[in-house]
């Protein structure tokens, strides 16, 4: 079966960075599929933050962090990436890799990782 498993949160100070990893094993077609992140505040709604191409070539992402995430991929590892720049106390959350989808909709992504923990303290 796939099996994603993230790694990287932890606890920083406003303003810091941190890249989460997201290891993808279970299947020989890494490179065919768009994959994405998300996040979960308690008592919220998990959230789209971004997803990029089978290819690596498209990204897209929630307008209120395009301009300090980045998404990215190595195919060769089987490793999708999120680097957060600047993080702010709002972005504490759990954090999850998500595959089979370049879409902003939970609902439409088959495979998902435990998460991984980041918060952020001011």
């Amino acid at each position: 079966q796939v099996q994603l498993v993230e790694s990287g949160g932890g606890l920083v100070q406003a303003g810091d960075s941190l890249r989460l990893s997201c290891a993808a094993s279970g299947r020989p077609t890494f490179s065919r599929y768009a994959m994405g992140w998300f996040r979960q505040a308690p008592g919220k709604e998990r959230e789209f933050v971004a997803a990029v191409s089978s290819s690596g070539a498209s990204t897209r992402y929630a307008g209120s962090l395009k301009d300090r995430f980045t998404i990215y991929r190595d195919n060769a590892k089987n490793m999708l990436y999120l680097r957060m720049n600047s993080l702010k106390p709002e972005d504490t959350a759990v954090y999850y890799c998500a595959s089979d989808s370049y879409s902003e909709y939970v609902g439409d992504y088959a495979y998902w990782g435990q998460g991984t923990q980041v918060t952020v303290s001011s």
